[in-house]
């Protein structure tokens, strides 16, 4: 029977096998692991045209590299749950680094279709850390659920904007796009080295305590796509705002400088408010009105941009920066909602497999609306909307109940 609506407390967290102890060694280790989890996917937006030119590639395999991350974390993100019950938490997420670091590399060895398998492998790697850094937060802090997933949160969004903002000088100082793009994988190996160092002596997690879901399929509980429907709406923001804002300020006359600034701070905008914001909402009965609060401003951030794009891209690019910052919200609420570990590692696989497959329609879909109506209006009257259902489906999921 589903424990929707409960109230009770959460079951006291012990010390599984499957999951080391929190420390400080853990702490530093997944500080490095979650700043490994962007710089795959943003690094390539500043060097598209010269990889595009270097390769003879197309504007469709263009719009495939850029979509396939969407895709795949769907994907790996479904398996991750089992992976881990087969092997355990520490060596999953070691595999997943070695995964990550290997795609790395191959994506620079050769031409269209290498680069296309590489970051095929490289983000099959970030989708299994997506969902089971959440596990070790629950099990390993149960104390500090928000403080470290606020933490995880902000190194992940730091991550992403060094991917963004460093590539380009990294392209200069390393002679070329493919040296940039592997320069990554050795911040990759050494969260490897860490994450190994941290995480020795793990094995198997024992079989879930009796009372929890383990075993009953989520997908026949409300609550579990409601949560799945939050993360995969903010998702589906953060695809399109990632893929193609840039271009929709480009074309209301910012120079191609200034977008991908603006892009950049959008990301570091997140950083600060992932660490002040979860800690504060873990600690209270629902975290409903925090998210509601932030999507408001993300909301101003779209009608700001329907309205008059060119007026003040900083205003627009700061209020859209805020808005976003509920991915660390949605984090947050996937380790709240579920009473064990276990149980946090199928709701994270459940809400990050079918919500990046949401998510990866999002670019798909914007591109192809400005496309077929010659304008972004169209495109960012749809994202507003999104933004709306984001915040409808946010607040019913930040409310205190267990799936």
């Amino acid at each position: 029977m589903e424990l929707e609506g409960s109230l009770e407390e959460e079951v006291p967290a012990r010390r599984r096998p499957g999951v080391v102890a929190g420390g400080a060694l853990l702490a530093v280790a997944v500080v490095l692991t979650a700043m490994n989890l962007r710089p795959a996917i943003t690094s390539i937006g500043p060097l598209l045209a010269e990889m595009r030119e270097g390769l003879g590639a197309s504007a469709l395999w263009a719009s495939v590299l850029t979509t396939l991350p969407g895709l795949c974390f769907a994907g790996a993100g479904l398996a991750a749950p089992m992976l881990s019950r087969r092997f355990g938490i520490g060596r999953a997420i070691a595999f997943a680094l070695v995964v990550l670091t290997a795609g790395l590399v191959l994506r620079v060895l050769d031409g269209q279709f290498v680069v296309l398998g590489g970051t095929l492998v490289a983000t099959a790697g970030i989708a299994l850390v997506n969902v089971l850094i959440p596990v070790v937060i629950k099990d390993s802090f149960p104390a500090r659920v928000g403080l470290m997933t606020g933490i995880y949160t902000a190194a992940l969004q730091g991550g992403g904007a060094a991917g963004s903002a460093l590539s380009p000088p990294l392209e200069s100082a390393l002679g070329g796009w493919r040296a940039s793009l592997g320069s990554w994988a050795v911040l990759a190996a050494g969260a490897l080295v860490v994450w190994l160092l941290a995480s020795r002596g793990t094995g198997r997690p024992p079989r879930p305590a009796a009372g929890t879901t383990a075993g009953r399929s989520l997908l026949r509980s409300p609550l579990a796509w409601i949560v799945t429907l939050f993360f995969g709406l903010q998702s589906f923001i953060a695809y399109v705002v990632m893929g193609w804002l840039p271009q929709v300020f480009i074309d209301a006359g910012v120079s191609k400088a200034d977008a991908g600034l603006l892009l950049g701070l959008i990301s570091v905008i997140a950083v600060p408010i992932s660490l002040v914001i979860p800690p504060i909402a873990a600690r209270q009965g629902s975290q409903s009105p925090w998210i509601v609060g932030l999507g408001v401003f993300g909301v101003a951030a779209m009608l700001g941009l329907i309205i008059a794009p060119g007026f003040s891209p900083l205003l627009w690019s700061i209020l859209l920066g805020i808005g976003m910052s509920v991915f660390s919200l949605a984090l947050t609420v996937i380790a709240l909602r579920a009473r064990t570990g276990a149980e946090t590692a199928r709701l994270s696989g459940m809400a990050q497999g079918f919500g990046y497959l949401l998510a990866a329609v999002g670019p798909f879909a914007f591109g192809l609306l400005h496309d077929a109506t010659g304008s972004w209006s169209v495109s960012l009257i749809v994202l507003l909307v999104v933004m709306v259902a984001q915040m409808i489906f946010g607040g019913l999921a930040g409310r205190r109940r267990f799936v």
